[in-house]
């Protein structure tokens, strides 16, 4: 996964002598990793050792660390180590962002024959105590790095990489340790340290300005914020606002180095950081796992998809190159691909767990009628990206986690956020699908806030988002059997002569009665009409609509297909142990045969 850390390096001459002499302890759990050179003298050698001093957070399945010139990966192949070249890994605040309290996935402990010769190059050493997070290691792991500028000879030719790889041995989740590169300049060692490292989890959060919103802006934010004494191993780090046309390889500005929970971090001013969906999130994985958690904010208030969207997703799914007319729904950058370049794109060599992704009410009036394509399309290149960066340790088809859209007090009654929460299924209603696999939503148009400060589009009830979305990761990403989507019909049956629509759910309901949160579409003279359908009868898993008010054909049945469905958790069917809310939908039917099943459509 990724690491988290924030706080100074150490750089100071530690051993002095041939580096093949560079004393081994027994009991320490080294790995030996072959030396890089890198053209002429001097090469850089690396020595990571873990013991105890600072704070980080590592991934639970495969680690990713970063340093002030180097950063820790997991891999997939496991045993031996080896030295390799890491293009694009550049001094820059991504090489520093892991200092002082990372998150990793755990791994497991590395192991070396007691009588291993000492060699030269890179070893890693564990499990002495302190406190960091790094990516949780279930196979071997990368440590990317550069040669430090200052030591370099200044006739250092072109050809040749500044930055460099290692591959460690996976680790138990845990911690603290510490970790720690040397860099051999004739026969002076140069050693930098970073404290407090901590394997886990590490998760993304990204979107817009609902996942912006910090701690101090949400519910019962007071009692939040004062409730972080019990989280100190859930690490923080916030990515700043910056957008660029190309793709950068460091992150040109950090919010928040990595970092323990505090009440001054996770609420750090309006939409500014910690991300308060981001954070309660990790806060509910780690009361569940038990193991430390890291969690990397990078999101923009006002901003499209296709901002966050490289140019290959964006060609994929016909989105013009030129952009688009301002929308007042648009409030930061709206070009293609400037916040993926300059926000996502820096990160992609980490090792991650998972993703989740709260955006899309600055669609409603760009390219709406393509989200069902871009946003799938932005999943899959993302999870291209990642993969390919952290050398195949982030999994290719890596969780990815979002939340529909919730509800707003707009001036008109069109349905363009209706259209919207459904495109962020690609259409189906549900996910995972076909064409979205590996994902989980968060309902939210239940959580509606008429008196938000900061607008009804913003709702403070980010605890319900947090709690949906990790019961999801909880199934998808950790392979747990629970309930985490509410009730869908899966068969709907019309009788006709009885006026009424039958509708079988997957699940058992839970309903209130409402008579105009259901539609049918009534047909007649090629003209259709979308007419109110009372909610009648029901049973543990079947529901009936009064649809007698058709005098024509009834084509298809909607629900929830409004801006605003309905008021603070009190939408009328829910699944009635888990308090899931049942997900809109849209079904056409296929024709009009009783007993016909729905078909999910557009």
């Amino acid at each position: 996964m990724g690491c988290l850390g924030a706080q100074s390096l150490l750089a100071i001459p530690e051993f002095v002598g041939d580096p093949e002499k560079i004393r081994e302890e027994k009991g320490k759990g080294e790995v030996l990793v072959l030396e890089r050179k890198w053209g002429k003298p001097p090469h850089l050698l690396v020595l990571s050792e873990l013991v105890p001093l600072v704070p980080v957070v590592i991934s639970r399945c495969w680690v990713t660390v970063f340093f002030f010139f180097f950063f820790v990966t997991p891999t997939t192949a496991a045993g031996k180590g080896r030295g390799k070249a890491s293009p694009g890994c550049r001094y820059g605040f991504r090489d520093r962002m892991a200092l002082d309290g990372w998150s990793l996935r755990h791994p497991r402990p590395p192991q070396v024959p007691p009588t291993a010769p000492p060699r030269r190059g890179v070893r890693v050493s564990s499990p002495a105590r302190g406190w960091r997070i790094l990516p949780n290691m279930v196979a071997p792991g990368f440590i990317f790095g550069l040669v430090l500028p200052l030591i370099l000879p200044a006739d250092t030719s072109k050809a040749h990489s500044n930055s460099w790889m290692v591959v460690l041995d996976p680790m138990k989740p845990g911690g603290p340790y510490e970790v720690m590169a040397q860099q051999t300049f004739g026969r002076t060692n140069f050693t930098l340290r970073v404290h407090d490292v901590l394997f886990g989890d590490v998760w993304l959060c990204s979107g817009q300005s609902n996942m912006q919103m910090t701690v101090s802006q949400i519910f019962n934010a007071t009692r939040e914020l004062s409730n972080t004494a019990a989280y100190q191993s859930v690490r923080i780090f916030s990515v700043s606002l910056t957008e660029a046309e190309q793709e950068l390889e460091d992150l040109a500005k950090v919010d928040l180095q990595w970092s323990k929970p505090t009440s001054e971090n996770l609420g750090h001013g309006v939409f500014k950081y910690m991300s308060a969906v981001c954070w309660l999130f990790g806060r509910n994985l780690y009361d569940t796992l038990h193991y430390p958690i890291g969690l990397i904010s990078s999101s923009w208030g006002g901003t499209p998809i296709e901002a966050w969207s490289t140019g290959r997703s964006l060609k994929t799914c016909g989105v013009p190159t030129r952009g688009f007319t301002q929308s007042d729904s648009v409030t930061g950058p709206s070009k293609n691909s400037v916040l993926w370049n300059a926000m996502i794109h820096p990160l992609h060599n980490m090792t991650l767990k998972g993703m989740i992704w709260y955006q899309g009410e600055s669609n409603i009036n760009v390219n709406r009628d393509l989200y069902n394509c871009t946003f799938p399309a932005l999943i899959e290149d993302w999870r291209q990206a990642f993969h390919r960066g952290s050398q195949g340790q982030t999994e290719r088809f890596f969780p990815f986690g979002f939340v529909q859209l919730s509800s707003y007090l707009s001036a008109t009654s069109d349905d363009k956020f209706p259209q919207i929460r459904w495109h962020q299924t690609a259409d189906f209603g549900y996910v995972p699908n076909v064409r979205m696999p590996n994902t989980f939503m968060a309902v939210a148009m239940d959580l509606c806030d008429r008196t938000s400060p900061y607008g009804s589009i913003h709702p403070r009830d980010k605890q319900t988002v947090a709690y949906r979305l990790h019961l999801g990761a909880r199934a998808v990403a950790y392979g747990e059997k629970l309930i985490f989507q509410g009730p869908l019909p899966e068969k709907m049956e019309l009788l006709a002569d009885r006026g009424l629509l039958n509708l079988t759910y997957s699940q058992q309901i839970q309903v209130k009665k409402q008579d105009k949160i259901f539609e049918i579409s009534c047909c007649s003279d090629r003209q259709c009409k979308w007419l109110p359908a009372p909610m009648g009868t029901f049973s543990a898993q079947t529901l009936a609509l009064n649809v007698s008010s058709c005098r024509g054909t009834p084509a298809a049945v909607r629900y929830a297909w409004t801006t605003w469905p309905c008021e603070y958790k009190r939408c009328p069917l829910y699944h009635p142990s888990s308090t899931l809310p049942a997900p809109p939908f849209i079904a056409f039917m296929i024709d009009q045969i009783p007993g016909d099943l729905s078909k999910l459509a557009k």
